[in-house]
């Protein structure tokens, strides 16, 4: 039974600095085998500096784990390509690269890089090439389904090509869209210049409803989520058998560690785990707030 990696995904919210600082040296105990550390959502959060990501990358090294240095999803500034800059220049960790930008620094500079799920990749060809630039890791866009995922990987292996590892979001709320306009600033009725940080206050993104009160998606500065938790724990099975190599589980401000717990025992285990969440829909070619396909 092929044994599945679990993954902490980098940090998509904006938490106190000493809260983010502890979560992590909490979570370096859990049984994880790969942590993402830095921003990638916005970079005015400043609670954490690029210098800071460094010095918590170093620390945890120790641990034996592999930690990798997330990159920003949308890159508008000359300082922001600069923050980048340093973690490929760092020397030590493998960069998750969210955007061209950072593909290309990682290219130059010979650094082996995670294809994260804001650079689109659609087809076996863009995955070929990808890997001629360093690509040892591709984690697919949230859309990027069962259906899809078996097709790409059957052109890869049908032209002679070997497929990167294969990381898979399995637990969390899934960003949906990125913006250069602060979509909580624009809600609170602020300039994006002037937010003061106010997403700090929502530590697990702000909740939007419908006109009708429904809960519907998760504001969380200039990224949108789904309201809905994915949960592709019951689908381990199916996973396994694509050849997924880890489980990505992204962070939220409580009950982490349970959840890791949760998807450590059931990797272990030889039937599918009890559902945590219920959707699981974009996995199936639904729509994301689905439950389908599954019994859980």
């Amino acid at each position: 039974m092929n044994m599945l990696k679990l993954s902490l995904g980098p940090l998509q919210y904006f938490w106190p600095r000493e809260r983010t600082l502890a979560f992590y040296r909490e979570a370096v105990q859990w049984p994880l085998d790969i942590i993402y550390l830095g921003e990638t959502v916005c970079s005015k959060r400043r609670e954490l500096g690029t210098r800071d990501w460094l010095g918590l990358a170093s620390e945890l090294l120790e641990s034996g784990k592999q930690i990798v240095l997330s990159s920003l999803a949308l890159i508008e500034a000359e300082s922001e390509l600069g923050a980048l800059r340093r973690l490929v220049d760092n020397g030590d960790c493998w960069i998750e690269a969210n955007d061209l930008s950072a593909v290309q620094l990682c290219r130059g500079r010979s650094v082996p890089f995670v294809a994260g799920p804001s650079l689109n990749i659609y087809n076996h060809r863009a995955l070929a090439l990808l890997m001629e630039d360093g690509l040892r890791r591709w984690v697919p866009g949230v859309e990027q389904g069962e259906v899809l995922l078996r097709e790409l990987r059957a052109a890869t292996l049908a032209e002679g090509r070997c497929m990167p590892e294969l990381e898979v979001i399995a637990f969390g709320r899934l960003p949906l869209a990125y913006s250069a306009r602060c979509f909580t600033a624009r809600a609170l009725d602020v300039a994006k210049d002037q937010c003061e940080f106010r997403c700090i206050q929502y530590p697990d993104g702000m909740p939007l409803a419908t006109r009708e009160g429904k809960p519907f998606l998760r504001v969380n500065g200039i990224q949108i989520q789904g309201e809905e938790i994915t949960d592709l724990g019951p689908e381990l099975p199916v996973l396994r058998e694509l050849g997924v190599d880890v489980l990505r589980l992204y962070p939220q401000f409580d009950g982490m560690s349970d959840v890791v717990s949760h998807f450590d025992l059931a990797r272990h285990a030889r039937v599918a785990p009890p559902r945590l969440a219920m959707r699981n829909g974009y996995w199936h070619g639904e729509q994301g707030m689905h439950l389908d396909g599954v019994a859980g």
